[in-house]
């Protein structure tokens, strides 16, 4: 029978990898708490409408990535391929809007494009949304947040900020008649894909990769000289904020993000630490996405943070703490007829060091050949059990660790915990 395997650009995340993410799923939740924002969790698989209206079907995202299909009842449903858009439906839908929301969530997310380096067709996303908050002091809370999270991980001076506006509808609307008209007259040099966005979704090519398609746009019309007064405004008061906080940013014109609802303030954390530059973070404003999708309007922002990408960043960098490579404290070997007496002596340190992180031998084996698990374990100490101990209510404590240098010793299960409390 030939083998299954997982779906490609579908990873396992292995038991070897776990502590890392666990890692980052506690700094980050732990950092969204202090800053008073709460969890929401929202379904998997939605509506494909939700996503052709909220993320906008000239996007690559609806037009190309999406894992779409219909159900059993004949509705078109959709693996998530972005946060933001359930999250708005939550929020109107479960009458969250009546106030402030400051909210954040993490979960996989789906997009079938060509797998890469921390680059998945299941993918892991951090987001955060805020909602009812128009001005730019929210817009430089989540930077200024953001920021805080680079210096915690250890790679501050390995992300650089990018910041653009986008303007309102109407500013939009005439940049797009200005770079449309420029770029009409000189379609034969654009590439096929920007060729095709020239009729659909014009403000994607300020994006595209293509070297002579770059080349072109040096001399194009430059979206921060229509931006209207209100936008002009709110992007200098985040300028502000920003220098005042000591956030360096650059301005990047050509910044447009790949979904639809974005206006205003947009933005992205790149790195060139991974080879080629590319991006950890990125978001923006999203005013008019609420009522859009039938609620009343409201001012949001927020982000979505890939998940694969900052643990590459991490390991790349050698900035894990190494703590992370010890994945238990102890490791208890019984040695004869004695498994109830360890268990239950097992037990009562979990019970009275609550911290403690204790794997007892299971399965039985020699003492030669437990005290070889002891120590692949990772474990500072073997803590033994043996006939002699069970009967006296004692356990050996064997210090597995060079570094530790004492003699091993017999205690009792009492003196033992106060022992390993330190």
């Amino acid at each position: 029978m030939k083998q299954l395997r997982a779906i490609r650009g579908m990873n396992d995340l292995l038991p070897e990898q776990s502590p890392v993410w666990q890692y980052v799923e506690a700094t980050l939740s732990e950092l969204f708490a202090r800053y008073g924002y709460s969890e929401i969790r929202t379904p998997t698989l939605e509506a494909t409408q939700l996503f052709s209206r909220a993320v906008g079907e000239a996007t690559d995202i609806v037009e190309k990535e999406m894992y779409t299909f219909e159900d059993k009842s004949g509705d078109s449903v959709t693996l998530r391929p972005e946060g933001t858009a359930g999250t708005v439906r939550a929020a109107i839908q479960n009458n969250l809007l009546i106030q402030p929301q400051r909210l954040w969530y993490f979960g996989p997310m789906f997009r079938y494009e060509r797998p890469q380096k921390g680059r998945l067709r299941q993918f892991h996303q951090f987001g955060v949304e805020v909602f009812g908050i128009e001005g730019p002091d929210i817009d430089a809370e989540i930077l200024i947040m953001t920021a805080r999270l680079w210096r915690q991980l250890g790679i501050g001076e390995h992300v650089t900020l990018q910041l653009n506006s986008l303007g309102n509808s109407d500013s939009r609307a005439a940049y797009r008649e200005a770079l449309v008209a420029y770029l009409s007259e000189r379609r034969e040099q654009l590439d096929e894909d920007s060729q095709r966005r020239l009729e659909r979704n014009p403000l994607r090519i300020l994006d595209s990769k293509n070297t002579q398609t770059q080349e072109l746009l040096a001399e194009a019309p430059c979206l921060l000289d229509f931006l209207d007064e209100e936008s002009a405004a709110h992007f200098a008061q985040l300028r502000e904020l920003l220098d005042a906080a000591g956030v360096k940013y650059e301005i990047n014109p050509k910044l447009v993000r790949g979904l639809d609802y974005y206006g205003k303030t947009v933005f992205e954390w790149v790195t060139d630490s991974l080879g080629a530059q590319g991006t950890v973070c990125a978001g923006g404003r999203y005013d008019g996405l609420v009522e859009q999708m039938g609620g009343k309007p409201t001012p949001a922002v927020g982000f979505g943070l890939g998940a694969e990408r900052l643990v590459l960043m991490l390991e790349t960098l050698e900035v894990l703490p190494e703590s992370l490579a010890q994945q238990v404290d102890a490791y208890l070997v019984a040695v004869g007829d004695v498994q109830s007496a360890a268990l239950a002596a097992a037990e009562q340190l979990r019970d009275e060091l609550p911290w403690l992180r204790l794997q007892a031998h299971c399965g039985g084996g020699s003492f030669k050949s437990q005290m070889k698990k002891a120590d692949k374990s990772g474990a500072d100490y073997a803590l033994i059990i043996g006939e002699d101990e069970a009967a006296n209510g004692q356990i050996t404590v064997k210090y597995l660790r060079s570094e530790q240098q004492q003699q091993q010793q017999t205690l009792a299960l009492t003196e033992l915990a106060a022992l390993l409390q330190g």
